[in-house]
């Protein structure tokens, strides 16, 4: 059961450890296509209006 439980700390920690990284990468505007990615897939806006125009075009 010990070892069971160190594995799932080394993923959980490894989780983290990309989460944050991805937050870095994302904030610093280090890749500026995936802003502009999720900017027109309509992650960051709440505006569904958009959205629904991108399906339709």
């Amino acid at each position: 059961m010990k070892t069971v439980e160190r594995i799932l700390i080394k993923i959980i920690g490894l989780q983290i450890a990309f989460f944050i990284i991805g937050q870095m990468l994302h904030t610093w505007d280090f890749i500026p296509e995936i802003r502009t990615i999720t900017q027109y897939e309509g992650v960051m806006d709440s505006n569904f209006v958009s959205f629904l125009e991108t399906f339709g075009r």
